[in-house]
């Protein structure tokens, strides 16, 4: 698929590790309305590459609760699952620039180094990756790789900003962003035994099904500094961002999949139609 000309192409991208929630709706409401005002394409895909958490009854329930909601979207789905030869393709080519390395740290490991640090750096996430496998020489980071040790690969942020250079992104809703990739510092691409990481993913497949709009949640927004220097790096297309607001429930906290009892499912099964839902979700008029 292309988005190359004027048509606003927009999309959903759950994972199928759970039942959709009024949080979901909303976002998939959110993306599918933008599309269907402006004359666009609204796109699914099926970010399905966490394999012990992801269930095929979990992706049948989200096309089908998707459908009862009255949203349609262009067939066929994207399936993460169905990439990962294009997610290995795009971390040669990191490789090959210089940007990535094997981090052979455990939880344990960093969390231990995040301790001795007097004053360990912090990202939107939390404290930041200290840094400690970029220091590893080649010919340590081949024998323990050759060894069969587990390994992340990971962005070397500082590297791959003197590459990329100056960069800027744009919000629909709070305009010109200049990217600031390095406040998440070297983050996980890649593993030994998965070929990607959302941040990979997620550029490569907007990238590939032609998406001009990428409407998510402002949880996200933090994350589209990286997205933009991968795009960068990988010759990417650019598409512009809009970060809408999130749902809560009645105690002001996030909507989660744990939370079954605002499950598009559990709502469903008490009775609620379709355009009770929408409305719930916050699209009062379908």
């Amino acid at each position: 698929m292309s988005g190359t000309d004027d048509t606003l192409v927009t999309r959903f991208a759950p994972s199928p590790t759970g039942l959709l929630h009024l949080g979901h709706a909303h976002s998939a409401l959110f993306a599918w309305s933008l599309a269907r005002r402006h004359g666009g394409r609204f796109l699914l895909r099926i970010e399905d590459i966490d394999g012990p958490r992801c269930r095929p009854e979990f992706e049948d329930a989200i096309l089908e609760d998707l459908a009862w909601l009255g949203l349609d979207w262009e067939t066929p789905v994207l399936r993460q699952s169905e990439r990962l030869g294009a997610y290995r393709a795009a971390l040669d080519r990191l490789a090959a620039l210089g940007v990535i390395y094997p981090c052979f740290c455990t939880r344990k490991d960093i969390q231990a180094e995040i301790a001795r640090a007097p004053s360990a750096p912090h990202g939107p996430d939390g404290p930041l990756y200290p840094g400690t496998c970029r220091r590893l020489a080649v010919e340590a980071r081949e024998t323990r790789m050759n060894a069969g040790q587990s390994f992340a690969l990971r962005l070397d942020a500082a590297a791959a900003r003197d590459i990329a250079g100056a960069l800027t992104w744009e919000d629909a809703a709070k305009g010109l962003q200049t990217a600031r990739p390095e406040g998440h510092g070297d983050v996980v691409l890649g593993r030994k035994d998965i070929a990607t990481s959302y941040h990979l993913a997620v550029v490569l497949d907007d990238a590939a099904q032609g998406v001009t709009l990428v409407a998510r949640g402002e949880d996200l927004f933090a994350a589209t500094h990286v997205h933009r220097l991968l795009q960068a790096l990988l010759d990417l297309p650019v598409p512009r961002w809009h970060h809408h607001g999130l749902i809560s429930d009645d105690s002001g906290q996030r909507l989660a999949k744990r939370n079954d009892a605002l499950s598009i499912r559990a709502l469903r099964d008490a009775g609620k139609t379709p355009a009770e839902v929408r409305a719930l979700a916050g699209f009062p008029d379908g």
